[in-house]
């Protein structure tokens, strides 16, 4: 499943991890969304989303990626959910915009 789609690769948790979003996890992001990924994409991008979005994004990103389900459910309990909801839009918004775009947008700044 992890060559399926394009991945975004950062530091989560203890190491870098890769996140991606194939077509089978996309249908399941949007039924735990109750709806489709161009809505919900929209309201990522302006800032209107639900904690509980952010975290099945970056729960499914890990999946996606290669970590296995177990894994990635323990490891954003463990450090996704405790985060400030703005760190976590941080994680999660790239994994977005990969998904939507086939890469996250460049920082200001960085290279």
């Amino acid at each position: 499943m992890q060559n399926e789609a394009p991945a975004h690769v950062a530091f989560f948790g203890d190491s870098e991890r890769r996140f991606a979003l194939p077509p089978a996890l996309i249908v399941e992001l949007e039924r735990k969304a109750g709806t489709g990924i161009g809505g919900l994409s929209r309201r990522f991008f302006s800032g209107d989303f639900r904690h509980q979005e952010l975290l099945e994004t970056i729960r499914l990103g890990l999946i996606g990626g290669g970590t296995e389900p177990e894994e990635a459910a323990s490891l954003t309990a463990a450090y996704a959910a405790p985060l400030p909801v703005m760190e976590l839009y941080a994680l999660a918004l790239p994994v977005m915009e990969t998904l939507m775009f086939g890469k996250a947008a460049k920082k200001a700044g960085r290279k």
